[in-house]
């Protein structure tokens, strides 16, 4: 039951993401607004939905280890898994605003994260609130003055749509995702207890995994559509999001206190290096390219933390 559940959620995603992105682009078109603020914005808040979820209700059912594990998790897994995955398939031509705006952002929230929990291991509801003040700093900014930061292909064949049909994708891949990630998970988690996991190592690994396939799956599809600007922009927007969002509400809703030493000793220290080793591999061995020998290296990453954090 649990491998149908794994199946059935799999399924739901890769509609998901089809019909998110197909909204994402028609909604590009309709505002005028570059690609890449829709996937930092609309997309990223869709895919990050199911980490909300998650968090919330985990550290509402006593689970903080969950709530925060899945987080830093999930990040990881963004860039490591996902953006490996994405720019193994295709190189992505990387514009200026990515490292004056994107990257920075993403590594301010990080480090707020990290300096918020370091010392005495709870995230506080006023923490809460100035991460989640960070984000409508943040999106007032990239509605205002944000550029393209990602050159796409084919750009003249993108479609345009009215603006119900926009919404009704917005809603219907929106739903699939959660519904998806949802049956992902419980799958997931239901073969990982029968092992006698801790809690750390199924959020970080297991339920991580299980939230971020939404991003693997609307990145896939975007590179595969040749929207790159939307794939980089969603897994920057979606790493920004679930700090200041996921976590911001989260710790408004309930404080998050850390049980498990691990997250601070061990897993925030992995957050933080893969989201900084971004910024290098944009320059090197090419500027502003992100290519398939970076994904190995993202991919490799993201290996090493899964065993390093298993065994």
């Amino acid at each position: 039951m649990n491998f149908l559940w794994v199946v059935l959620g799999l399924t739901l995603l890769v509609l998901g993401g089809n019909w998110l992105l197909k909204a994402a682009v028609a909604l590009s078109l309709k505002l005028e607004i570059p690609k890449i603020v829709i996937g930092m914005t609309v997309v990223s808040f869709a895919t990050s939905a199911p980490e909300l979820i998650v968090s919330i209700k985990s550290a509402l059912d006593g689970f903080p280890d969950i709530a925060m594990g899945n987080v830093i998790g999930s990040n990881i897994t963004n860039l490591g898994l996902v953006l490996g995955i994405t720019i193994v398939l295709s190189n992505i031509n990387v514009e200026r605003s990515f490292y004056k705006t994107d990257w920075p952002v993403m590594m301010i929230a990080s480090v707020l994260l990290f300096g918020f929990i370091a010392f005495d291991g709870v995230l506080e509801s006023y923490e809460g609130i100035i991460l989640f003040s960070f984000l409508i700093i943040f999106l007032i900014y990239l509605l205002r003055f944000q550029k393209t930061a990602v050159v796409d292909d084919f750009s003249e064949d993108d479609e345009e749509l009215p603006l119900y049909k926009i919404v009704m994708y917005l809603a219907i891949g929106g739903v699939a995702l959660w519904g998806g990630s949802e049956l992902l998970i419980k799958g997931a988690v239901g073969m990982a207890t029968s092992f006698g996991v801790s809690d750390r190592i199924i959020a970080v690994t297991v339920v991580s995994l299980g939230t971020s396939i939404p991003e693997l799956a609307a990145s896939i599809i975007a590179v595969l559509k040749k929207e790159k600007a939307i794939s980089l922009g969603n897994l920057i927007g979606s790493n920004v999001f679930n700090i200041l969002v996921v976590l911001g509400i989260t710790s408004m809703i309930t404080p998050i206190t850390v049980k498990d030493e691990g997250l601070l000793t061990n897993d925030i220290f992995w957050m933080l290096g893969i989201s900084f080793i971004v910024l290098p591999l944009v320059f090197l061995p090419r500027g502003l390219r992100l290519g398939w020998r970076d994904g190995i290296v993202l991919l490799l990453t993201y290996i090493a933390f899964v065993y390093l954090t298993i065994i």
